[in-house]
């Protein structure tokens, strides 16, 4: 059991750069699922007036906030890349306040329904040491060749760019060894569902 004391089951659904782990939570949210995105936590998690806020201004200066108040995400990204003690200074305080987030979303919806199945979605879930968060982790994977095909097409990228974002991230065969259950995206959309649902079917069969 995770350690987050719920009755309910979590299930954290990762995958790299163009793997279809949206699209494979857009069908689990056809099947009941509760669905938190940790994207849309790591938004939220930047709002002025929050503690995270606060710190990454004090991190890395005033400079990086924009005339509207906001943090400006261009600024920021450019303070950190290709520097990986920076990049780790920015995690070390927004991967935890994204926790915080989800943690609370996961009260939530406890409290409406202690059978719920929640879908955690976070590409970074094993960078974030999230594990203990989360009952079992899907890995939805594909081939790097077959990912930067995809990301060229729905991004307009190019192959270098996607290259580089890949090799930043956790190979499959990583994936592989961390995770309860890997989902081949390999082919298409319904290939993908019906692994899907042979998954989803076991954990309301629990």
């Amino acid at each position: 059991m995770h350690v987050l004391g719920f009755a309910l089951k979590i299930i954290g659904l990762t995958g790299g750069i163009a793997s279809g782990k949206s699209t494979a939570s857009r069908y689990l949210a056809t099947r009941g699922a509760e669905l938190i995105d940790a994207d849309v936590l790591g938004h939220r998690a930047y709002d002025p007036g929050t503690d995270a806020f606060a710190a990454v201004v004090a991190e890395f200066g005033a400079e990086i906030v924009a005339q509207d108040g906001q943090i400006d995400r261009r600024a920021l990204g450019g303070a950190v890349f290709g520097k990986p003690d920076r990049l780790k200074a920015l995690t070390d305080i927004v991967w935890p306040e994204i926790r915080r987030l989800a943690e609370l979303k996961i009260a939530e919806i406890a409290a409406l329904n202690s059978q719920a199945i929640v879908v955690l979605e976070a590409a970074v879930l094993f960078e974030a040491g999230w594990e203990d968060a989360v009952d079992e982790i899907w890995a939805v994977l594909i081939e790097p060749s077959l990912a930067i095909e995809r990301a060229m097409a729905r991004d307009g990228v190019d192959a270098q760019a996607v290259r580089k974002r890949l090799d930043a991230q956790l190979s499959n065969d990583a994936r592989r060894a961390r995770a309860h259950v890997c989902i081949d995206n390999s082919a298409d959309e319904a290939a993908l569902n019906t692994q899907l649902e042979t998954e989803w079917s076991r954990v309301t069969r629990g």
